[in-house]
């Protein structure tokens, strides 16, 4: 039922968006667009042998080459917990080597293994058909404003997010 709110009306972008959405529907079609595109990585993964998230991971060490696993943590913005039980079943599939840095036995030192290097081309072309997909029927330079416009919203997001914001790690 709209409200008062001159975006809460007929014109909406969504006719799904639940009234409580009212006063943020950019912000729930974001949620709603980013929930499908995880959704449509994720069945490009299946294919390569991994899960949402984990290919992020593989980004930053094909980049980085060994990397602590505290860095690895903050750069991606996840709980400790999350990214160990990742690493973990990475690990078990062959994809990643944890050993302890020689620069300080209490840290632990992540790499790709060549198994894990191997899916790179894989990854890069599920991205590429992804971006494709995503953005059919959209001109170059709607493509290009989407893109500015999504970075704008990211930057303004970036603030918000504190610390939990990925940053680089290497």
């Amino acid at each position: 039922m709209p409200g008062t709110d001159p975006v809460c009306t007929e014109s909406a972008p969504s006719a799904d968006s639940p009234p409580a959405a009212c006063g943020g529907t950019v912000s729930h079609t974001l949620a709603w667009v980013a929930r499908l595109h995880r959704i449509a990585m994720g069945r490009r993964l299946r294919d390569l042998g991994l899960y949402p998230g984990q290919e992020l991971m593989m980004m930053r060490l094909w980049d980085c080459g060994a990397v602590r696993q505290s860095e690895l943590i903050q750069s991606l913005g996840l709980d400790p917990s999350t990214v160990t039980k990742m690493l973990q079943r990475m690990e078990q599939c062959g994809y990643v080597r944890r050993s302890p840095d020689p620069a300080d036995r209490r840290a632990v030192l992540v790499e790709a293994t060549e198994k894990g290097l191997a899916l790179r081309a894989g990854v890069e072309g599920a991205w590429a058909d992804l971006e494709e997909s995503t953005l059919a029927g959209l001109a170059p330079a709607d493509r290009a404003e989407l893109a500015r416009l999504l970075g704008l919203v990211g930057g303004n997001l970036t603030e918000e997010a504190g610390e939990e914001a990925a940053g680089p790690v290497c």
